[in-house]
C-alpha cells in the first residue's frame, strides 16, 4: 500500500520538478510524526475528526508545495498516517532509481575518516557504475575489513569471516 502512495507521490513530484524536494519534505514529515509526541497523539487520537488533522497538517506546512500538502491531507483523511515512514521509504527507492543510485550500508571495524569514505565510495560507485550514497557504522567485532549491504545483497569481506573459514578449512582436513 505504501508503495502505491509514493508512486502517486512520485509522479507529482515529477510533474512539479520537484521530486528531490518532495523526497526531502516527505522525510521530514515522516521524522516529525515518529519522533513528536503531540503529533503522534493528534495523528492517533479518535477524538479528532480525519478533516480536522487534514486542515492541522495543511497549516503547519504553510511553506509546503501545494500538492504536496493535498497529498498528505489525502493520506490522513483516508486514515494512513500510521504509514507515512513507509512511504518516504518508498519514495527514496524510487527516486534512487530514477537518480541511477544506491544506497549501501557499510560496516567497518573503526570508524572511517573522511578519505577512507570517499575511497570506498568511489570504488563501489565505480564498480556498480551508480552514485553510491553510503550509511558508515562500526563494530569492532568484525575485526577489519567490510561488511557491505545493499538492498538485499550483502558483501561479507570482514576479517572475521576470513578467519572463520579458515578455521573450518583447518578444522576439515
Amino acid at each position: 500500500m505504501a508503495r502505491n502512495y509514493a508512486e502517486a507521490l512520485f509522479e507529482l513530484g515529477q510533474r512539479a520538478g520537484s521530486a528531490e524536494r518532495y523526497a526531502d519534505l516527505m522525510d521530514a514529515v515522516a521524522a516529525a510524526v515518529d519522533t513528536t509526541p503531540r503529533v503522534q497523539a493528534v495523528l492517533m487520537s479518535p477524538r479528532v475528526p480525519k478533516s480536522e488533522k487534514a486542515r492541522i497538517l495543511g497549516a503547519a506546512m504553510k511553506d509546503a508545495p501545494r500538492e504536496f500538502v493535498l497529498f498528505l491531507q489525502a493520506v490522513v483523511k483516508r486514515g494512513r498516517h500510521r504509514i507515512l515512514r513507509e512511504i518516504a521509504h518508498e519514495y527514496m527507492v524510487l527516486l534512487d532509481q530514477k537518480l541511477e543510485r544506491v544506497r549501501a550500508g557499510v560496516t567497518l571495524a573503526r570508524k572511517p575518516d573522511a578519505k577512507l569514505q570517499r575511497t570506498i565510495e568511489e570504488l563501489l560507485s565505480r564498480q556498480l557504475k551508480k552514485e553510491v550514497i553510503a550509511a558508515y557504522s562500526v563494530d569492532p567485532e568484525i575485526l577489519g575489513g567490510a561488511i557491505i549491504r545493499m538492498g538485499e545483497r550483502v558483501l561479507d569481506g570482514s576479517l572475521r569471516r576470513r578467519m572463520t573459514r579458515l578455521r573450518r578449512q583447518l578444522l576439515s582436513r
